[in-house]
């Protein structure tokens, strides 16, 4: 990965020249070196955006930024954690397992270790200490990162292994159930699944995949984050997810994932005027998304570009979850093009701020990340933070 060093007055993030040392963050708290270490990664969906919880298809990749997990058992039923990125304490214990949202980034352990006690592991107090170098509110998937690090921690302390596609539902049912977010579950599977050089294309109805190549040396993903930060639990997410289901409910369908292109033609006169916008959206994507893993197996970077920017669109007008921010920063790659080393550019992850993502040639980055940065910088008074990522591997255990 590279890093452009871009910071801005969002320096309490860190980057990963900046991140603490797992394994001294645990020492320096409790006082003795952890049993295990555990990583996970956080995510870009390259293009499919919005249509995971509606049965979509959708091509996400691991990114080279993950949440660390560094801990052992504490010989009691007490759970104590500590997050150096956001410097603050979670204790709970097994008393204490109601799935009521606390607002503590604590909700995600306990929603992971209660997955684990409903599969039948029982799982026995420990200290845990948290790094992370994927920003917290960025669209990133720092959660899901938080989810399937804390997962794998976890089985590595009690010796077992989960099958991954069992890892990435615990830790997406952990998120709906324990911290109020009605998730789909391409972040998790992402940080489950990821694979070095490889994009996955995921069927969020059946729950398979397959890996598309992303090896080409001449083109990466410029991840730019907007340091305008949306917190998901605020309505907005779950009111598209509402909208959604109203219209699939209207139109007598278990998902919008079984309406065709051909039949939305046919029946949007059915549907409400806000409804008709959600549906054409996920409509839209899902087929932008086929079209994007095909002309990505083939490299053709100049129309994978041109669906980005659709997708962008079909985010900012139908579906209604883009901001200044993010449509200043596509708006400013889209002026760049093609000629500028630009292949195209969307939002990226739920929206309201957090990042977009740019689709660039290798050997214009530096140039690129400049621009972006000075004239976002001066259209909004805000700095950017930049970098590039190309797909990396997914949870493991490091230590």
């Amino acid at each position: 990965m590279v890093w452009i060093e871009f910071m801005t007055q969002e320096s309490s993030q860190c980057t990963p020249e900046t991140m603490p040392d797992p394994e001294g963050v645990f020492r320096a708290r409790f006082g003795r070196k952890p049993g295990w270490i555990a990583a996970a990664p956080g995510r870009v969906n390259l293009i499919g955006e919005h249509v995971d919880y509606n049965d979509g298809l959708v091509l996400p990749m691991a990114i080279d930024r993950s949440c660390h997990v560094a801990g052992g058992p504490n010989d009691s039923n007490e759970f104590v954690i500590y997050s150096a990125q956001r410097d603050e304490e979670a204790r709970f214990s097994l008393d204490d397992m109601s799935p009521e949202p606390t607002g503590s980034f604590g909700d995600y352990f306990r929603g992971i270790i209660a997955g684990f006690q409903t599969r039948g592991h029982e799982v026995p107090g420990f200290q845990a200490a948290l790094s992370s170098d994927v920003p917290i509110g960025s669209g990133l998937s720092s959660s899901a990162a938080l989810e399937v690090a804390a997962a794998t921690f976890i089985e590595a302390m009690l010796g077992i292994e989960l099958a991954p596609l069992e890892k990435a539902l615990l830790c997406q049912q952990a998120e709906q159930k324990f911290v109020g977010v009605p998730c789909g579950l391409m972040d998790q599977y992402a940080s489950v699944f990821g694979k070095s050089d490889q994009l996955i294309l995921l069927d969020c109805e059946t729950e398979e995949s397959r890996y598309v190549p992303f090896d080409d040396p001449a083109v990466g993903v410029l991840v730019i984050n907007s340091n305008v930060h949306h917190q998901l639990d605020d309505g907005q997410y779950a009111l598209r997810r509402q909208q959604c289901e109203a219209a699939a409910a209207r139109l007598g369908l278990l998902s919008l994932r079984h309406l065709s292109p051909e039949d939305f033609e046919n029946r949007s006169a059915e549907l409400e005027p806000i409804e008709l916008r959600r549906v054409r959206h996920v409509i839209s994507e899902n087929e932008r998304t086929k079209a994007a893993a095909e002309a990505i197996a083939r490299r053709d970077w100049r129309l994978t570009g041109d669906l980005m920017f659709q997708s962008h669109s079909s985010l900012r007008d139908d579906y209604q979850v883009s901001c200044d921010e993010l449509d200043a920063i596509v708006e400013l790659c889209r002026t760049i093009g093609e000629e500028g080393g630009v292949h195209g550019c969307r939002m990226t992850g739920a929206g309201f701020g957090g990042c977009a993502i740019a689709l660039i040639r290798a050997d214009q980055t530096d140039i690129i990340a400049a621009r972006v940065s000075e004239e976002y910088g001066r259209l909004t008074g805000i700095k950017p933070t930049l970098f590039t990522t190309r797909p990396a591997e997914g949870a493991r255990v490091i230590g």
